[in-house]
């Protein structure tokens, strides 16, 4: 039975979140993904018809209900500045949490080097993949690792900011393909994420570690995020527009880049 406590943190995190409706991307789990209609003929917004090969692909996730050209929210301006800093090197885009097709669709176009429509053996082996995500952003992130990992392509790392678990989700979990893993989080106020992240083979998954960060007595500026989240959901939308916290985000994707000889 829960507690009162815990039932009044679940029914204000699913009034603040909204529902979200997880979709399934089934069509695309071919053994050649890209040969769905819809993907061969209608690119997410921003994604360029061709790409470079072994350009690292970033892709980030919103939390809650955040549009994806929501240009307050860190996840966004990340994504802009490691565009920005890489133009040849790195494919930036981000996502809503709930737009899980498009965001893979967006992975499998870009890994399709030679555009025939299906993904050789040699086209996923060489995926230059970092996933990062914030909220329920951060746990779509270890679903689309998971995703990735059914169609045999790897992921170089995954970022999970402050991460709370969808329906049906498990974000605590990162499965095989993944080679590196880090965890930011904090535990203050109502609504806070996850403290711990765990590979599913140590092996093969490097855990960087969970790291926690507080904001007591050192508040982080909020302005233009909403009233009822600056009330609410202080810490959460510290954590996701902390400078220190993102700087070491971005910091980390940059190590993964690899510029054109």
């Amino acid at each position: 039975m829960r507690t009162p406590t815990a039932f009044l943190r679940s029914s204000v995190l699913a009034l603040l979140l909204g529902a979200c409706a997880v979709t399934s991307a089934n069509a695309l789990a071919l053994s050649c993904p890209v040969h769905d209609a819809a993907f061969a003929t209608k690119l997410p917004s921003g994604v360029e018809a061709t790409a470079t090969p072994h350009r690292l692909i970033v892709i980030g996730f919103m939390g809650g209900r955040v549009d994806a050209a929501n240009a307050v929210h860190r996840e966004l301006m990340v994504a802009q500045q490691l565009q920005k800093r890489y133009p040849q090197a790195v494919h930036a885009a981000v996502f809503a949490n709930h737009d899980e097709k498009s965001a893979l669709r967006a992975v499998l176009t870009q890994l399709d080097d030679d555009k025939d429509g299906c993904l050789s053996a040699t086209e996923k082996t060489g995926a230059r993949v970092v996933i990062y995500g914030h909220s329920w952003g951060a746990s779509e992130t270890v679903a689309l690792a998971r995703k990735l990992n059914d169609l045999g392509i790897p992921v170089l790392l995954t970022v999970q900011v402050d991460s709370v678990q969808k329906p049906n989700h498990q974000d605590g979990l990162i499965p095989p393909n993944v080679g590196e893993a880090i965890n930011f989080y904090q535990t203050e106020g109502l609504l806070h994420g996850r403290t711990t992240i765990v590979a599913m083979n140590p092996k093969r998954t490097k855990i960087l570690g969970n790291f926690q960060s507080s904001y007591k007595g050192q508040p982080v500026d909020c302005a233009g995020y909403p009233w009822f989240a600056r009330t609410f959901m202080k810490a959460h939308i510290e954590i996701e527009n902390d400078p220190t916290v993102w700087d070491k985000i971005e910091a980390l994707i940059g190590t993964k880049v690899v510029e054109p000889a």
